[in-house]
């Protein structure tokens, strides 16, 4: 992996966040890919452990399972591992059209009707209560402002079913917001922002989630993450 820049902490998200990110992913795209697949394992590894959860859950053949993925990106390796299960059906998002391109011709072998793209900020989702069995976000939710955030934390608990499943990374640290510059490419611009373990867990305890794992790891990317399986 390149060298990491240098981070610029800010007090309050630019503006343009969101816009910027997503020309960044467009540029990056590629190289972001690249890396992402070299650094697959600890994805997979807690994959796994929703997948045993969510398996469990439907032990009966042809039972129906409804994943949202939040920052599907090329759609490898997680889209592509949650499709390899029979009944298994994604809704994936991203916010880059380049990666929603990308994951398109990646995953067409699952067949069209296996996975619905979203394109678009997470924030500007809409679904009912009750709507997945299982939502994944990893390495997404830690690019929105700190109450964004928040405000995504109440809705994933909404958006859950009873018995429903979350999985998604966090920033372990408390931090305002990150800004930087030239990640993996010479327009790879990243923003960054999280309330740290203990605000996140209290935040994700309030909505009514029983937290089933909170490990905090060293990452590839020289930060600590931390990892939440909960349970509605």
């Amino acid at each position: 992996m390149p060298e990491r820049p240098a981070d610029q902490q800010v007090d309050v998200a630019p503006a343009d966040v969101k816009a910027r990110l997503k020309e960044s992913y467009d540029a990056i795209a590629p190289a972001y890919n690249s890396w992402t697949d070299q650094q697959s394992s600890l994805r997979l590894e807690y994959l796994e452990k929703l997948m045993e959860k969510l398996l469990a859950a439907k032990p009966l053949a042809g039972q129906m399972s409804l994943v949202l993925e939040l920052g599907c990106g090329c759609g490898q390796p997680v889209t592509d591992r949650l499709l390899t299960t029979p009944d298994v059906f994604v809704t994936a998002n991203d916010i880059s059209s380049v990666q929603i391109e990308i994951a398109k011709e990646n995953l067409a072998k699952h067949g069209r009707d296996r996975v619905t793209f979203v394109e678009g900020d997470m924030m500007a989702l809409e679904f009912s209560e009750n709507s997945f069995d299982a939502i994944v976000g990893m390495y997404s939710v830690i690019h929105l402002p700190r109450e964004e955030q928040s405000e995504m934390i109440r809705r994933l608990a909404r958006w859950l079913k009873p018995g429903g499943f979350l999985l998604v990374n966090f920033a372990s640290e408390n931090m305002p917001g990150v800004v930087m510059e030239k990640w993996l490419h010479e327009k790879g611009w990243m923003y960054w922002s999280g309330w740290g373990t203990e605000a996140t867990l209290e935040k994700l305890k309030e909505t009514g989630l029983e937290i089933l794992i909170k490990d905090v790891i060293d990452d590839e990317v020289d930060a600590e993450f931390l990892w939440v399986l909960a349970k509605k």
